[in-house]
């Protein structure tokens, strides 16, 4: 069976809920609006479910021109170009990153709802963040997130994990951007450059993942199976690995439905 995109799911914040939707604009750095946002604390350093489990209940939603984030009873809403004049030089892990400061409005509501000092932040532009893999000798554009534009999963590999758990979990665990309908456990990791609808992703190695996938994304609540059973059967060297990182060298529209064909 070809292998089949079955859900396209985009990030804009940081560590915030995602987003499902039919159509996506893959550009170099992630998709158009994935992960172009985040929270930063009052040492300018950036927030994640690592730190703060419930930021996964923070809900993002687009419309046309602007992006609204409900929380509980609370939302906020601003422009998508809005930013201010400060630029605040900050990292994501070993990699510098050039961000505006969005606006105070939104830096107030989001100390608000999580009692600590919160700036929202934008990255720049699309080349304001770059991420160099040692293995491919390839320095790469990317957006706020953790170290690749783009994260490919496939159900099957869920599948094999789900039977193997006491407690079933859902595929948002895992934060992918891409999710296929596959017919064997990780084969994604072994795709080298693929093609989907108009565009060509490359392969950078498969994601070595962290207590993220250990988050309940609908409550904010943590239970270690995922990790744990993943440990017993997904372990390489010091990570443990679910999904595989990939970067858009042919920049298009990705819908769900397209085929994956290799290239």
């Amino acid at each position: 069976m070809t292998p089949v995109i079955s859900s396209l799911i985009i990030y804009p914040v940081k560590s915030l809920a995602g987003i499902n939707t039919k159509q996506a604009n893959a550009m170099k750095a992630g998709f158009e609006h994935d992960r172009r946002w985040m929270l930063l604390d009052e040492n300018n350093k950036f927030l994640t479910q690592r730190d703060i489990p419930q930021m996964a209940l923070f809900v993002p939603e687009i419309k046309e021109n602007s992006i609204s984030v409900h929380f509980k009873n609370e939302s906020i809403t601003f422009d998508l170009s809005v930013v201010t004049g400060e630029i605040i030089s900050t990292k994501v892990w070993d990699d510098k990153a050039e961000t505006q400061v969005v606006s105070n409005s939104t830096n107030e509501w989001f100390s608000d709802q999580l009692s600590r000092k919160i700036k929202l932040v934008k990255i720049k532009s699309e080349l304001s963040r770059n991420h160099y893999n040692t293995l491919k000798d390839i320095d790469m554009p990317v957006s706020l997130a953790d170290g690749y534009p783009y994260l490919v999963t496939g159900e099957e590999s869920l599948n094999n994990l789900n039977k193997k758990l006491l407690d079933s979990v859902p595929m948002n665990r895992f934060r992918p951007n891409i999710v296929v309908k596959t017919t064997i456990p990780h084969e994604e990791d072994l795709w080298e450059n693929i093609s989907m609808g108009a565009t060509v992703f490359k392969n950078m190695k498969p994601c070595g993942r962290c207590s993220i996938i250990t988050i309940d994304q609908s409550t904010g609540i943590s239970n270690n199976e995922t990790l744990r059973v993943l440990n017993t059967y997904r372990k390489s060297g010091n990570s443990v690995l679910f999904g595989t990182n990939m970067m858009c060298i042919k920049e298009g529209v990705v819908t769900v439905g397209d085929s994956i064909q290799l290239c």
